[in-house]
């Protein structure tokens, strides 16, 4: 046997001992964090639905599919006139939110009704439950580093951890692929524990992946969008510093009037400072659909200039890929299918991260 087949052949080996050594401490690490960030977010998969069944006298209004946008917009112009040197954000109908809800400076979130401005209370404990939820799903509750954490926990999951698994799992089985999807229910705990490990894998790396690339996006969006731009083609402006200007001197609520029969207004963002300007946001369908997400985003300038910063149908290739991130990532891209998906998804972590750890002790024993 020669010296070459001889180093190649202990090389070959050395590799395959250092992916499972990679496999294994990045389980034992980046696997727990990843096991908290699927169970929150499996439950915040349904929180439109929650939301709604817990706060129905503030977030329910029968019929709202039947309401003319018009009426909604009035509202929504009253409501501000009303309030407008208190206001720091409008929220109109939205998801699971079927009222009007101010945002005031001093920290208050206030409901109305979308048709005639009756005052409907204000945001309740669970409303605010799901917003800690969301705000602990994405950054651990850390100021300023959480995001980094579950930022990069995401990109290690899906780039080193996932990666290493199917390497370990097609060593394996690459002749014997039956064997790699089954499960031997009647087999002692530790060969269960193992088959439950190998099973679960494979079966949801597809998702599991898909659910940490897009989830690294909320903390790397622009280096995402730097990258999406390999997308774009010549003729597009992926670059919004040259805004168009729709019109001149216009009012916010002359603004507000103006029905867009293309998108529905979602939120109006107001001046934080003197030389700032209005916000607004809009949205394809106010309402929880499957398929694409279309927004844009106009801004109203100090002087009353109002200029597009970003809109589906002129934007870049990268500008809608990107917009996709987020229904991507909860499933609501595959309607009510993608959902469920994603929430059973969620717990594949923790499972993979308790067997794995079994798998680590028994060894060790």
């Amino acid at each position: 046997m020669s010296a070459d087949f001889l180093n190649s052949n202990y090389l070959l080996i050395s590799f395959h001992k250092i992916i499972r050594k990679i496999h294994l401490w990045l389980g034992l690490t980046c696997g727990l964090i990843a096991s908290f960030s699927g169970l929150t977010g499996s439950l915040y998969v349904w929180q439109p639905e929650i939301a709604a069944l817990l706060n129905p006298e503030l977030l329910r209004v029968e019929n709202i599919e039947q309401i003319n946008d018009s009426i909604i917009l009035n509202s929504a112009s009253t409501l501000i006139e009303a309030h407008n040197d208190s206001i720091n954000k409008v929220f109109l109908p939205y998801r699971e939110q079927k009222t009007i809800s101010l945002l005031f400076n001093n920290g208050k979130t206030h409901y109305y009704h979308p048709v005639n401005n009756t005052f409907l209370g204000e945001k309740s404990t669970s409303i605010k439950f799901f917003e800690n939820l969301l705000s602990v799903h994405r950054t651990l509750g850390i100021p300023k580093f959480g995001k980094y954490i579950i930022g990069t926990s995401a990109v290690v999951f899906f780039l080193l951890l996932l990666t290493s698994g199917i390497y370990i799992w097609w060593k394996i089985y690459a002749r014997k692929l039956r064997k790699g999807f089954r499960i031997k229910w009647k087999s002692k705990k530790r060969k269960f524990n193992f088959d439950l490990h190998k099973v679960l894998g494979i079966y949801f790396i597809t998702p599991l992946f898909v659910i940490s690339f897009t989830g690294a996006y909320f903390t790397y969006n622009t280096t995402y969008k730097e990258a999406l731009k390999l997308f774009d083609k010549r003729e597009q402006v992926s670059d919004y510093s040259e805004k168009s200007i729709i019109n001149e001197s216009l009012t916010l609520n002359e603004y507000l009037l103006d029905q867009n029969n293309d998108y529905a207004i979602r939120a109006i963002y107001f001046p934080q400072e003197k030389t700032d300007g209005y916000k607004i946001r809009y949205i394809k369908d106010r309402f929880i659909q499957s398929g694409l997400r279309k927004t844009k985003e106009v801004v109203l300038n100090a002087n009353g200039t109002a200029i597009t910063s970003s809109d589906y149908d002129i934007d870049a290739n990268s500008l809608r890929i990107a917009a996709q991130f987020y229904p991507i990532h909860i499933g609501e891209i595959m309607g009510l299918t993608g959902r469920l998906l994603v929430f059973i998804s969620g717990f594949i972590p923790l499972i993979l991260f308790v067997t794995g750890l079994r798998i680590f002790l028994s060894k060790k024993k």
